[in-house]
Parts: structure tokens; sequence; C-alpha cells
């Protein structure tokens, strides 16, 4: 199984057609494009309109989550409607499969949101404004988990915006940790035994990084990939323990 995926694109009005260049060859590297939020930089319609333009009918299934970014406009609803209109499937504390080869990909997704780290983070208590900060992550931590104890696939992927852990947020300032993601995304990926977590929205991040419980975790954020997408290989094993590989960056 071969997952391309990429996040941050922040594609404006006046990117039409940047993108989609690069993904004319997309099935011959890929079976599946993975997007990790920030595909705006507004989060308006008309700049979903261009996202859909450049990752709609790419040759493989295309599944995406929302970022901050994609929030700003409030009009998230619509943007999820309007590229579910084009094929790309949008999830937010949901999940999906996906057929390949006569094996199976289950990929559970949300936004997710920030708190920080075991040790070192927010907790649902005192202001209603921490209270109702603190406990937006521990929503939607609580739908990823309820996605992927739906799934019973041969393999299977966490897509979130925020990072589920602190490993892949190295390169950026300890004191904004907080904001990039929270250890409860971390939880389900090891309960559940994820083959993989992927995440944007860590610009100076680094792509490498594990789970207390082992599990990788890749921040696909473009400027860290630097490229139109990196493609990750799962093969799973019939007793559902798949071992993995990695291909360099792609596009």
């Amino acid at each position: 199984m071969r997952i391309a995926a990429v996040g941050d694109v922040h594609l404006g009005t006046d990117s039409r057609g940047t993108l989609r260049p690069a993904l004319r060859g997309l099935p011959e590297h890929a079976d599946v494009l993975l997007l990790a939020g920030d595909l705006t930089k507004h989060g308006t319609l008309p700049e979903a309109e261009v996202v859909a333009a450049e990752f709609a009918d790419v040759g493989v299934p295309v599944v995406a989550v929302l970022g901050n970014h994609d929030h700003h406009s409030d009009a998230q609803a619509e943007i999820t409607d309007l590229l579910g209109s084009t094929g790309i499937t949008v999830l937010e504390g949901t999940a999906t499969t996906i057929d390949i080869g006569g094996r199976t990909l289950g990929i559970a997704g949300t936004k997710g949101f920030g708190g920080g780290f075991a040790g070192k983070c927010a907790s649902v208590f005192g202001e209603r404004l921490m209270r109702e900060f603190a406990g937006h992550t521990v929503e939607l931590a609580g739908g990823l988990d309820t996605a992927l104890a739906g799934l019973d696939t041969d393999a299977t992927v966490v897509l979130t915006h925020y990072s589920p852990v602190s490993d892949t947020l190295h390169g950026e300032p300890r004191e904004i940790y907080p904001f990039l993601g929270s250890y409860l995304l971390g939880e389900p990926v090891d309960t559940h035994g994820v083959d993989l977590a992927l995440h944007g929205h860590a610009h100076a991040g680094t792509e490498r990084g594990t789970t207390p419980g082992g599990i990788r975790v890749r921040n696909v954020a473009q400027p860290v990939i630097r490229s139109a997408y990196a493609v990750y290989e799962l093969h799973p094993r019939p007793d559902k323990e798949p071992d993995h590989s990695e291909t360099v960056p792609a596009g």
C-alpha cells in the first residue's frame, strides 16, 4: 500500500494550476492521497474551489482533514461539502475504508487541536475559555478514538492536522508546542495499534517521530517535506501486523 501525503499547501485564489502538474503521474507512485489540513489560506469557498480543482480526479482516492486555516472564515461545513461534491472525502471524527489490491486500508481523521504534551499540557479547569480550549481537544480526540474503534482493516492510518507527538515539532519554538498539538491525539493511535500517523501544521518541525507506543508519526507539512507529496509504504501481513517501509518524497 503506497500512501502519498501532504499538508499545509495553503492554496489561494491565485494558486490554480500550481500543484496539478506534479500530480499528473500520481497513480504511478501511490494508491491514495491524504491531505493533512490547511488546504486554503483563509478558509474561503473560492479558495476551496481551487483546492478541488487541484486535487480532484487525480487518479487515486483523495482523503483530507481540515486545518486551522480552513476554519478561519467559519465556512468549514461548506468547504467540506464542496470538496465532497468533487469526490474528496473530508474526515472529522470519522473514518473511511479503501480497497487496495484486495486489501483494506482504514483511514481515521480529525483536525485535532492544541493543548500540549504529557506533563506540560492544558487541562479542562479554570476559566470558561480555558475549559473550552482544552475541552475541544478532548472532544476531537474522543471522536478519533471512536472512528478507529469502528475500523476492521488490514492496515490503518490516522490523519490529523495538529500533531499527536512532540517529536515532529523539533525545530519549532518550544513556547508554541501547546498550540501545535496534543498528546491526547496520540493516545488513540497507540490504543488501536495504528500503522502510521500523519499530520501537518508544524512548518518548522521535523518529519519523523514516534508515539510512546512506538507507532511512527510523520509530519507531512509541505514546508517540511519540500515536495508536492511524500510517499509511505505499508505491507500488511496476513495476521494484520504490517511491516513498514518508506520511499523518498516525490513530486
